[in-house]
């Protein structure tokens, strides 16, 4: 018996987007502290870090290629202990001319893939009446953000989807929580946290006065899914430094 209630040791976990970024970082992380990861992605960088990981060639905006990431993954280990929708794409245009195709795009990665993905995997955990879903949102589910409608509405969505599975699936014990990441220094933000006056900016609207790293949302994650919030549901934990409480930006 493990008596570390924020082990993830031999946890089956399968992460949506887990060849580049966050959902990468979080793979290797977790992989490090003895959990089995499952990383479902449309593309991987070959590296001697992700040995260690079980890459699975899965678009998550395809029903068929969930569906057959899902049943390999509960066939050969007969559960699936966490989920982490972390797949997620933006692409940012005018908003005075954005375009249905980025709106499209945007919300089929970003929300109905989560739906999809969450669908199947909750009615296998189902079988054994325990797991843990924990959907990667944004602060970006709280503020509108400029020229970006598509994926502040798809991480709003995300959101309340994450409260809505968490309402019919807890009679099951398995819960869903949702982590939103603040401005955390990514691929995805290499271009804004590269301009000076934009990373300065975002700095100071935090509590902190800093950006945060990918490592900032380990724990949190661990967190989650592990049995240290065994009693924790349909709930949002944001790790912003502060961005979301920060009422007035003092010099």
């Amino acid at each position: 018996m493990n008596n570390d209630l924020f082990s993830v040791k031999d946890k089956i976990i399968v992460i949506t987007g887990g060849g580049q970024g966050i959902g990468e970082f979080l793979a290797l992380e977790l992989s490090k502290r003895g959990a089995n990861i499952f990383c479902a992605d449309k593309k991987f960088k070959k590296t001697k870090e992700r040995i260690a990981l079980h890459d699975i060639i899965c678009d998550v905006t395809n029903l068929h290629d969930i569906k057959k990431t899902c049943m390999e993954i509960f066939k050969t280990n007969q559960r699936i202990d966490v989920l982490i929708n972390n797949a997620g794409i933006t692409l940012p245009e005018n908003s005075d001319s954005y375009s249905l195709k980025s709106w499209q795009k945007t919300l089929d990665v970003n929300l109905t893939g989560a739906f999809l993905f969450s669908q199947k995997v909750l009615n296998l955990m189902k079988r054994n009446r325990s797991g843990s879903i924990i959907n990667i949102t944004s602060i970006n589910a709280e503020f509108g953000f400029p020229n970006n409608p598509a994926y502040v509405a798809s991480k709003g969505g995300l959101k309340m989807l994450g409260k809505a599975l968490a309402k019919d699936w807890g009679k099951y014990g398995i819960r869903v929580n949702n982590l939103g990441p603040g401005y955390i220094k990514t691929d995805l933000t290499k271009k804004s946290y590269s301009n000076k006056k934009l990373r300065e900016e975002r700095a100071k609207h935090t509590m902190l006065g800093r950006w945060g790293d990918k490592d900032d949302l380990v724990g949190p994650c661990i967190f989650l899914a592990s049995d240290a919030s065994k009693y924790m549901t349909g709930q949002d934990v944001y790790v912003d430094g502060g961005w979301l409480s920060n009422s007035i930006i003092t010099e």
